[in-house]
């Protein structure tokens, strides 16, 4: 399974769009309706799944779906 789909199949628990939906200009809070905790929790997720450390000067710039891919893409350049 690809990177993307599934980083949509997570991001899909945490609100009513299903993955197949989701378009890389999704804001969290503002189209998928993210509170900070959904946010907060959806990073511990994505940091166990992907194994990865999301560094917090990185986060603070995840406004969007294809902003959270870009973080985990450069992340697995580095890695």
């Amino acid at each position: 399974m690809s990177r993307e789909k599934k980083f949509k199949e997570i991001v899909s628990r945490y609100c009513d769009v299903e993955p197949k939906d989701m378009k890389n200009g999704f804001r969290f809070r503002e189209d998928l309706g993210f509170s900070s905790l959904d946010f907060m929790s959806l990073l511990g997720e994505l940091e166990d799944e992907f194994d990865v450390e999301l560094e917090e000067n990185k986060v603070m710039n995840i406004l969007t779906i294809g902003d959270a891919l870009g973080v985990l893409d450069e992340l697995a350049l580095v890695g």
